[in-house]
């Protein structure tokens, strides 16, 4: 067991350690997944088989070039580092290919295991907000929780009720955003859930918002005021964020940003990087 760290769970649980190691992973999220023909995907693939494009060393075949060959769905997904707990700690390194029998459960499992994952960083995000210490002790107990659930065998993971340790999560993490949201100078616009697809969003003041779970796909947010706006699980699919600021949003994930488009003027978050497909020169992705 590892030192701990300040949300109370070992250090290697921090969210520096729930980053997908695509080198310790059997290529989960390239065969779990089912996915359509789409803008996001350029073939059909049932769940459970793996893509053309996988490697026999568990590699893409294309990587370097999946926005250009017509997959910006597999560029921008994250699995919050269940990939590799899977393979090398759950199922203890056994590749699914050289022991076929392990191929059911471990597909089974890589879904439960990234949504305790995603749980898990949402949570150390939770800790990191001072407006909301007097949740600490809760928050604390329900990451210590979740990491106790992520570490149990392959039958207790298929049996587990993901959706009603979700819901506990939820209710502790919008809680701890109502707090964060609650700071001077800031509105309290709840936007939760609406249709704002395409919506023209230049220079909004959205300072504060409540944006879970909003569709904001294609939105043109260019030079909007994000600054402590809660962003869990809004989708910001081809959302221009050129300009925006971002500083201090809650719960934006490195995957919502891999989806969107920005420029070298978007403030981000410190624990996110600015997406290498993003233009490096002011305004170079509107000319």
């Amino acid at each position: 067991m590892g030192a701990v760290g300040a949300c109370g769970v070992p250090e290697r649980r921090e969210r520096a350690g729930l980053r997908a190691d695509c080198a310790s992973c059997f290529g989960l999220c390239c065969v779990v997944p089912a996915f359509s023909a789409s803008a996001d995907f350029a073939i059909d693939k049932p769940a459970g088989t793996a893509c053309p494009n996988l490697g026999t060393d568990f590699r893409c075949g294309i990587h370097d070039g999946l926005r250009q060959r017509g997959f910006p769905g597999c560029a921008a997904y994250d699995c919050f580092g269940a990939g590799q707990q899977v393979s090398q700690v759950t199922f203890g390194g056994q590749d699914w290919r050289q022991a076929p029998g392990t191929a059911r459960q471990m597909f089974e499992v890589f879904p439960v295991m990234r949504g305790l994952h995603e749980l898990l960083w949402y949570l150390a995000e939770a800790l990191t907000l001072r407006s909301a210490r007097t949740l600490h002790t809760e928050l604390r107990r329900a990451a210590g929780e979740t990491e106790r659930l992520s570490r149990q065998g392959p039958g207790a993971l298929m049996k587990l009720d993901l959706s009603a340790h979700r819901r506990y999560v939820s209710d502790l993490l919008l809680s701890a955003s109502e707090l964060a949201r609650a700071g001077a100078g800031r509105r309290r616009v709840d936007r939760r859930g609406a249709d704002l697809i395409g919506a023209d969003l230049r220079g909004a003041d959205l300072r504060g918002a409540s944006l879970r779970g909003t569709y904001l796909i294609g939105a043109d947010l260019r030079g909007a005021d994000l600054t402590g706006a809660d962003l869990i699980g809004a989708d910001l699919r081809n959302a221009d964020l050129g300009g925006a600021d971002l500083t201090g949003s809650i719960f934006l994930v490195q995957s919502q940003l891999d989806a969107a488009k920005g420029d070298v003027t978007t403030k981000l978050p410190p624990s996110l990087t600015r997406p290498s497909h993003w233009p490096a020169q002011y305004g170079a992705a509107n000319r």
